[in-house]
């Protein structure tokens, strides 16, 4: 239908008869008055740019230019990814949605040897963050000396650990520390903040919970000294604040983070659910997040929580594979932490890890070992960490779920950043509670946001029949839907109530706020989400003047509500404004929302849709595809004259969306594989180490590798100018390695996961594969679909095969 009022009954203050009908109402009171953010609490560098453009923090959340500002951080580590891919992969992220670049300085990946600094190719700090402000991101470097990352001894060179007490006030260490923050200044000369740069925070050591002799806030206050005098003077410094960490209250600021599941665990089976999933309204820190030393009372983050705001910088993007745990996450486990981390009150997301990596070549055992004493075995070589970006740049399913909430927080984050956390009427009981709803409000005034998740990694949450949510604010009480639904297992989303969309009021909607496009004279557009499974139903004061074909309009008490809205390309609903421009709203369905890119394409800031991995370079659009040369995307606003293409372009329109299509020569790339040696009997996994949990083999334990040839026509490795080529590697076993003859290119802990490695970087010989053999009784996790059926074998080694995937890329120019 299209315009048709009916009048239906009252719906809002059904509370008190709903239980009659079978509804649940899930009540949040949030009318109490809320006090002002605190000012002045944290001691922050320079903090304003040249140009005039002042950062700051209050007790509650960041600001940029005066405005509450919340970004998204992710982690991107320079030294484990070849430079010549770093402008790529750094627009690669900002088109994900992520609006600060975080990294590592690993000291023994630049100073390996006493005094021999190496800040040339994958190792130059100052080219990174110098293509990291050329793609628009800001730059939070983390300094350590201490890092982890998965690294030997932390980061820290051996040769610093042979000779001195680490991580403490010892003057010796302190010397090597103090050139070291030299040297890193010096590669970050003039790209600070304060000199119009985009360098807007560093961290000081990581995970730092010591409390003896020279050590303690004391150690963190030194090493800001020493940063200081190293010209690293800028708008904030943080520190890790989970697993009771100490820090000098009011010097730095505490950042926290929180994962789906425990690879440093010594279990080797399921856990139980993660606190990672529950809402949190006493708490900043999210279970245990594996740091490697152990604390013996509270850290300082348990009691500085009403001066700092709530930021985070390792919310796990995906996990590690570590010897003796491997666990593989969904993109839902992953996406669902988001509601829960924003409704809990977390102002900066930032993840850990957003781009996966490599051990840099030709540096052996750079790896945390148990070996070299650390608490975890992971693999020399590969750091891909199951994130949204892997090593080769290839996207993975995850990012598309995490997007849209990135999205949300770019367009919505100044509205949602002073609001204040409110707790529902009803919480779970702990973590393991699946059966009470999971939900939070934060509101500013009438206006609020909620959240909801009913997500839980590998635990059926109950389904919530017939749920309304009643939100008693200080000028109304909002009960919404007017149609209940159902919440089934697995479902997670953010819902505005009371949102302002530029002067006219939407009192509530059953979809996700992703994006808002001023279009100038054309009017504003607001993009919405489809929540996957819910009917969407949109609520506006009364009076407002609406269109929405296809869609049923209806005057309630108080409210014009539309409903029977079918997302899409084409569920537009028109709000028009006398002589105003208008206001539309574009509902998108839950599938689209995450093939949702937003950024400038021909001079305009616009939408594009693509089931195709798509970035943002030069005005134009970059897209990507691996195994499949058809391309299409779709774009709004149109665009005024047709685009260039590598390929010919073909057009047609979708909705409101004008889109394109193109296809590229296939191109097939043929693997042939020879069996080189056949698995010998491995050795027992041993048992020990700092976990006294199962160790990693020794290296003579290779000896028992099956081992395979893989031959790659030469011809078929060049291509034709379209793209690269994964090679994708099937096995069954222990640990995989692949070899272009004696140098190591990668290696793999066998989960289930899938192994890619990029063919450019294989070289133009023959490569190898060794497979070492997993026994039936190695005590290690492996999720239960990749458990192997052993068959009354006492070990397992196989190659299930080598498939050469291409990718294709097309670049599209107005």
């Amino acid at each position: 239908m299209h315009h048709v009022l009916r009048r239906l009954p009252l719906w809002i203050g059904l509370a008190a008869s709903s239980a009659a009908f079978g509804q649940a109402i899930l009540g949040i009171d949030a009318s109490a008055p809320v006090t002002a953010p605190l000012e002045h609490q944290l001691q922050m560098g320079a903090s304003v740019s040249p140009s005039g453009e002042r950062l700051g923090a209050n007790s509650r959340y960041l600001t940029r230019n005066g405005k509450p500002w919340m970004p998204v951080m992710g982690e991107f580590h320079y030294s484990r990814t070849p430079a010549d891919e770093w402008e790529t992969e750094l627009r690669k992220m900002k088109a994900a949605g992520i609006d600060i670049v975080a990294t590592y300085v690993m000291w023994n990946h630049h100073e390996a040897q006493d005094g021999q600094f190496d800040w040339t190719g994958k190792r130059d700090l100052r080219r990174f963050v110098q293509l990291a402000a050329k793609a628009g991101l800001d730059v939070v470097v983390r300094l350590g000396p201490w890092v982890h990352a998965e690294v030997r001894y932390g980061g820290i060179p051996d040769w610093v650990v042979d000779a001195m007490p680490t991580r403490g006030d010892d003057p010796q260490y302190l010397h090597y520390v103090e050139r070291l923050y030299a040297q890193i200044g010096a590669q970050l000369k003039g790209l600070l903040w304060k000199d119009g740069g985009r360098v807007i925070g560093v961290q000081l050591e990581n995970e730092y919970n010591l409390t003896g002799p020279g050590e303690g806030a004391g150690h963190i206050r030194t090493l800001k000294r020493l940063a200081l005098k190293a010209g690293l003077d800028v708008p904030l410094y943080t520190v890790t604040g989970w697993d009771q960490t100490v820090y000098p209250s009011g010097e730095v600021t505490p950042v926290f983070g929180g994962y789906p599941d425990e690879p440093w665990a010594t279990s080797t089976r399921e856990l139980g659910p993660k606190e990672t999933y529950a809402f949190r309204f006493d708490s900043r820190v999210s279970g245990d997040l594996g740091a490697q030393t152990r604390a013996t009372a509270k850290g300082t983050a348990d009691t500085d929580g009403d001066k700092t705001p709530f930021l985070g910088a390792e919310y796990g993007a995906g996990l590690p594979f570590m010897y003796r745990r491997r666990t593989v996450v969904s993109p839902d486990d992953i996406a669902a932490m988001l509601p829960v981390q924003l409704g809990s009150g977390v102002n900066l997301v930032g993840y850990y890890m957003f781009h996966g990596g490599r051990n840099p070549a030709g540096t052996a055992a750079m790896q945390e070992s148990s070996q070299s004493g650390g608490y975890n075995d992971t693999t020399r070589i590969s750091y891909d960490f199951q994130a949204p970006i892997g090593p080769d740049g290839q996207q993975r399913p995850v990012l598309a779920h995490l997007r849209p909430f990135h999205l949300f927080m770019r367009d919505f984050g100044d509205r949602l950043a002073p609001m204040t956390v409110r707790k529902p009427d009803m919480v779970p009981a702990g973590p393991d509670d699946l059966a009470t709803p999971r939900l939070s409000l934060r509101s500013q005034g009438d206006s609020a946001f909620l959240f909801v998740s009913n997500h839980v990694r590998q635990y059926p949450m109950a389904l919530q029949h017939q749920v309304r949510f009643s939100v008693k604010l200080p000028g109304q009480t909002m009960v919404f839907p007017r149609q209940p639904v159902d919440l089934a297992d697995g479902s997670y989303f953010i819902w505005p109530v009371n949102l302002d969309l530029d002067g006219t009021r939407l009192r509530y909607a059953t979809a996700q706020p992703v994006a808002r496009l001023d279009r100038g004279k054309a009017g504003v557009t607001y993009v919405f989400a489809a929540s996957a499974g819910i009917p969407v139903e949109l609520g506006f004061e009364a009076g407002t003047q609406l269109s929405a074909p296809g869609a049923r309009i209806a005057a309630v008490d108080g409210a014009v509500v539309v409903d029977q809205i079918e997302a899409g390309s084409a569920a537009a609903v028109t709000i028009t404004r006398g002589h105003k421009a208008p206001v539309t709203l574009l509902v998108l369905s839950a599938q689209q929302a995450q093939q949702l890119s937003v950024g400038q394409l021909a001079g305009q800031r616009r939408l594009v849709l693509s089931a195709q991995q798509s970035w943002f370079a030069d005005g134009g659009l970059e897209l990507r595809a691996q195994g499949d040369p058809a391309f299409r995307f779709a774009v709004y606003p149109p665009l005024a004259a047709p685009p260039k293409a590598g390929s010919a372009l073909t057009s047609s329109r979708d909705g409101v969306f004008q889109v394109f299509e193109a296809t590229l020569p296939a191109r097939r790339i043929d693997a042939a594989v020879t069996p080189l040696r056949a698995a010998r009997t491995a050795a027992p996994v041993r048992v020990g180490g700092a976990a006294k949990a199962a160790l990693e083999p020794l290296p003579e334990s290779f000896s028992a590798a099956a081992a395979w040839r893989i031959d790659i026509a030469p011809a078929m490795r060049k291509g034709n100018g379209d793209g690269d080529a994964l090679i994708e590697l099937d096995f069954v076993g222990d640990i995989g390695r692949l070899f272009a003859g004696t140098q190591m290119l990668d290696d793999w802990y066998y989960s289930g996961y899938g192994w890619q490695y990029a063919m450019k970087h294989a070289g133009a010989g023959p490569l190898t594969l060794s497979v070492l053999p997993l026994r039936a009784d190695a005590p290690i996790y492996l999720p239960k679909q990749a458990r192997p059926d052993f068959d009354g074998k006492a070990q397992v080694a196989e190659l299930r095969g080598v498939r050469v995937v291409p990718v294709y890329q097309l670049s599209v120019r107005p």
